[in-house]
């Protein structure tokens, strides 16, 4: 009997411990390992900083889902990786051996990488996790009390996934409205993008005129190629650059409330594994997205490096989006079954991005097939739609978790909702 490990519970991880087993049956141990004892559903977070949806809406307790499927739950961070020896050494005391690792532990939010920011000691907050989503609807209520002020959102340098912050915009917009008190309010977008639409993507379709658009009717200026230098209380200190790499203009933009999403590393304990991470701490993998060093370690989603899709003037990151990484964990969980059958392991992932961008009474989607430019696919539309299909998408998901499936859950709705049958 094989024990296979899990590390993180995110949107790769559960459905990983899920289709492990499926895919092996009862014939293997399986433990999944992650610091928080709950699952977040961290699309939702932008509803969530606004007070669209409750945390109990879309988290829940990681071991009572669990156990239905006879897997094991550890809530402890990993302190340690001993990839030599194949172990992990926990916050909690404990030492956990395997045979394979699959590590899903998503990114580390690195604040630090800009003087200033970040929710815990800084200036600006994020909606990256349940907690500081939270942090933001607090705030914002603050705001809302005020009756005026001026928003801030956008990404910082080295940021790699903009989507959120394009959504997080559009659903204040949208609420604001709502209460009728938008016209008192000035919104400004900040990003590291070399232009609007660029999503880490090289652009998708018409993505670029048609959010420059978006932005205009909703009365949002922006600020691009904009490398945030340091944050102090209200103020934002941006450099912004030209298409060649200079320095166009300085800006020192006051603000009530500053929604910047931070630039992603590889967690602590995985980085420091010697020959596992690129300098960033983003693991290693080859098509079979196993590591080249380590054999039996497996990685999928935002924890595992990839090449940004262009050089820009202001750093920016490659996206990890949800249908890449559902391909990901099948490519691993495949594997290693392949590999404890005696088999020669050759499932590989597909580098196709799905993406449903909600703007809070409508929304965008995309499709670049594949990620990479050029494309055989760059597709970008917008409508109400969207904005009923990524709620429909959360309810969705989240039951699957709940009931422990191991469908594909991009495959079998999101590409339904969109009418695209094959890919």
């Amino acid at each position: 009997m094989a024990h296979i490990v899990v590390l993180g519970a995110g949107t790769g991880g559960m459905p990983a411990a899920y289709e492990f087993r499926d895919a092996l049956g009862d014939d293997h141990e399986i433990t999944v390992i992650n610091e928080r004892d709950y699952f977040q559903f961290v699309p939702s977070n932008p509803w969530l900083a606004v007070g669209w949806r409750k945390r109990a809406d879309i988290t829940f307790p990681l071991e009572k889902y669990l156990s239905r499927k006879n897997i094991k739950f550890i809530a402890s961070r990993c302190d340690k990786v001993d990839a030599e020896n194949s172990q992990l050494k926990l916050e909690n005391g404990e030492t956990v051996s395997y045979d394979y690792l699959m590590i899903s532990t998503g990114p580390k939010l690195f604040f630090e990488e800009v003087d200033g920011a970040g929710p815990h000691g800084g200036h600006t907050h994020s909606i990256c996790t349940v907690d500081h989503a939270e942090m933001v609807w607090g705030e914002y209520q603050k705001l809302l009390e005020k009756g005026e002020g001026h928003i801030v959102i956008g990404a910082m340098p080295f940021a790699s996934c903009f989507g959120p912050a394009y959504e997080f915009a559009f659903i204040v917009d949208a609420d604001l409205r709502k209460r009728k008190m938008r016209h008192k309010f000035k919104m400004t977008y900040v990003s590291s993008e070399p232009y609007i639409g660029h999503l880490g993507l090289g652009g998708v379709g018409d993505s670029k005129g048609m959010l420059e658009s978006e932005l205009r009717n909703h009365h949002i200026d922006w600020v691009i190629n904009a490398k945030t230098t340091k944050v102090e209380e209200g103020k934002l200190f941006v450099d912004e650059y030209t298409e060649d790499g200079e320095v166009k203009k300085s800006h020192e933009i006051n603000f009530d409330l500053s929604m910047m999403l931070p630039a992603f590393k590889g967690v602590d304990a995985v980085a420091e594994v010697e020959g596992l991470c690129n300098p960033r701490g983003f693991v290693f993998v080859d098509e079979l997205h196993r590591n080249p060093t380590y054999k039996n370690i497996y990685s999928a989603g935002v924890c595992i490096a990839i090449p940004p899709v262009d050089v820009t003037p202001v750093p920016t990151g490659a996206p990890k989006t949800g249908y890449m990484i559902e391909t990901m964990v099948t490519s691993a969980v495949h594997n290693i079954a392949d590999e404890l059958a005696g088999k020669e392991p050759h499932t590989t992932g597909t580098w196709n991005t799905i993406c449903l961008a909600d703007f809070g009474d409508t929304g965008a989607a995309f499709v670049a097939l594949p990620q990479l430019p050029p494309r055989n696919v760059a597709w970008f539309k917008k409508g109400k739609w969207v904005h009923m299909a990524k709620i429909a998408f959360e309810k969705y998901f989240i039951r699957k978790m709940k009931k422990g499936s191991s469908e594909p859950f991009y495959e079998k709705s999101i590409l339904k909702m969109m009418g695209i049958t094959r890919i």
